[in-house]
């Protein structure tokens, strides 16, 4: 592999990757549309994960053609959402570890999101992962199209000062996986949120983050 595109750095997606944060969510996202009139399923969420809260939500929304405050909707999730976390968010199992691991290799690691600051910072304070040890954190309010755009990760490897295909994405979302592959980034899935049959788009697929290994990251 050519110096110019050995992988150097490690961008790693929160939600569903790190966390096994999908349950909390969509719980609070369905209690708060609950609060609202609306009873929706867990199902109803699949096709918007990894998108953002605003389209995670409204997408639920025009689906059962409910008029929707954007913003004062995601306000009272994230009211819930908070709620539930200190005490039922957890780190999936090696992730701490994986992470820790790739720095004390000599990677960069920086975190890439669709969620807003205020669900980054509480998700990696409370798994032990805080913002300060990263090396980058872009979210999804410096994002103006969301996965499956490649915005997140190109900006993310702009903070980082490096190119495109100097970086690895770890992603367990279809939307995440071919916003990695447009950002022109090669991406390992973790198959913690979707069956390992529908993450095919990803150069590499392990069943979860604890079976990772550096090997991995720069691939063959």
């Amino acid at each position: 592999m050519r110096d110019s595109n050995r992988v150097t750095a490690v961008i790693f997606d929160m939600d569903g990757v790190l966390t096994d944060s999908e349950p909390l969510i969509c719980a609070a996202a369905t209690a708060m549309f609950r609060e609202l009139g609306l009873r929706v399923q867990k199902e109803d969420f699949t096709p918007f994960i990894g998108t953002g809260e605003n389209r995670y939500l409204g997408g639920v929304a025009a689906k059962y053609g409910l008029p929707f405050d954007i913003p004062a909707g995601k306000k009272r999730t994230y009211e819930i959402y908070l709620e539930m976390a200190p005490t039922q968010l957890r780190a999936f199992p090696g992730a701490r570890d994986f992470v820790r691991a790739c720095r004390a290799a000599g990677y960069k690691t920086a975190l890439a999101s669709s969620a807003d600051p205020i669900k980054i910072e509480a998700n990696l304070e409370i798994i032990g992962l805080p913002p300060s040890g990263w090396d980058g954190i872009t979210t999804g309010e410096e994002v103006e199209l969301k996965k499956p755009a490649p915005d997140v990760f190109l900006i993310s490897a702009r903070k980082l000062g490096l190119p495109p295909a100097q970086c690895v994405v770890i992603e367990d979302a279809v939307n995440g996986i071919q916003a990695a592959k447009a950002a022109g980034m090669r991406c390992v899935a973790v198959a913690q949120t979707f069956p390992i049959e529908q993450l095919g788009q990803a150069d590499l697929v392990r069943p979860g983050i604890a079976q990772l290994t550096l090997e991995d990251l720069a691939g063959p």
